[in-house]
């Protein structure tokens, strides 16, 4: 649609652009389970091939996608359900990284984001939960405070080009050749085509991450290329382009006079247009300005609390269970 681009940092939601759910994409394997019992839904997308990777505008690598329609609510025993599942799965990549010897017991885990913009504060409000005992392994030995297989964690909260300026990555990349972490756990807020999935989905990948992507702020790269070590991304969409919303709007409604005789009688003119001619007014319609704009949901502040908890745990669970 000329210069109207729909933003979303999520695998599944690139995969789902290529409209129906039987449609292969070479180089591209789907994956979906569900947990009716737990309203917990899980998709493993994994682009195998360069072809996939450009078809779905991701590199190559493994994305898993939780999604959970009750994440928001601050429901305890649910949020701990999902920590859980959360855990399963990165101790599942963990466990692959070791097997290949790429992973062994240090993880350095970095909070991304401006922990002054509630949107943007997941990876900051994450690290402050976190069981950090990297400093006290050091001190006194594993046994003396931590449990026999428990894996030696450090964190970061690196900020934001703006509040620091120097790069993302030049930050974490000083971190990392000091402290030679085993794999690096980078956490931030993503972008989503979809308000549904807003505050509802967690995704995991294998191919590290692109600060800011969602919303056109596109900064250097974090992965293993970059930084030398594994890199493991997990995040929360708390954000949805403003431009995407009006977009689907107005499809809706052209889809809806498509379909329906006393909608196009309504539509007076609008009625007599063809496919190709309303989506050329769309086009015209959707401002450039919002490109710029980007919609969140009005409880956010307690929704990234709550996000930020379930994230941390299944982080704390996931580092104490036996490799």
């Amino acid at each position: 649609m000329g210069n109207f681009q729909i933003r979303t940092d999520l695998a599944l939601e690139a995969r789902e652009s290529y409209g129906e759910a039987d449609i292969k994409i070479r180089g591209v394997d789907v994956e979906e389970r569900a947990d009716e019992e737990r309203e917990i839904y899980t998709t493993i997308v994994r682009i195998e091939t360069e072809n996939g990777a450009k078809a779905m505008g991701k590199p190559v690598g493994t994305y898993i996608t939780i999604e959970a329609p009750n994440m928001s609510t601050p429901d305890e025993g649910y949020h701990r359900e999902i920590s859980e599942e959360l855990a399963s799965h990165l101790q599942h990549v963990l466990n692959r990284y070791a097997s290949e010897g790429r992973c062994r017991d240090s993880v350095l885990v970095v909070g991304l984001g401006n922990r002054e913009i509630t949107p943007d504060a997941l990876g900051p409000d994450v690290v402050n939960n976190l069981h950090i005992t990297r400093h006290m392994i050091r001190e006194y030995g594993q046994a003396s405070f931590v449990a026999e297989g428990s894996r030696e964690v450090s964190a970061i909260v690196p900020g934001v080009m703006a509040q620091t300026g120097m790069e993302t990555l030049e930050i974490i990349r000083g971190v990392v050749q000091e402290t030679k972490p085993s794999v690096v756990i980078a956490i931030d807020a993503l972008a989503a085509r979809s308000t549904r999935r807003l505050n509802r989905t967690i995704q995991i990948s294998d191919t590290g991450i692109n600060p800011g992507s969602g919303v056109g702020n596109h900064r250097n790269a974090i992965n293993e290329e970059t930084l030398g070590v594994p890199v493991i991304a997990i995040g929360v969409p708390t954000v949805v382009d403003a431009a995407t919303i009006v977009n689907d709007t107005m499809e809706e409604l052209v889809n809806q006079m498509d379909s329906s005789a006393s909608m196009q009688k309504l539509g007076g003119t609008l009625g007599t247009l063809n496919q190709a001619e309303k989506h050329q007014m769309i086009r015209e319609l959707i401002s450039p300005h919002l490109n710029t704009m980007f919609v969140t949901p009005k409880d956010i502040d307690e929704s990234v609390k709550y996000l930020s908890y379930t994230i941390s745990e299944g982080l704390n669970i996931a580092f104490a269970k036996e490799k």
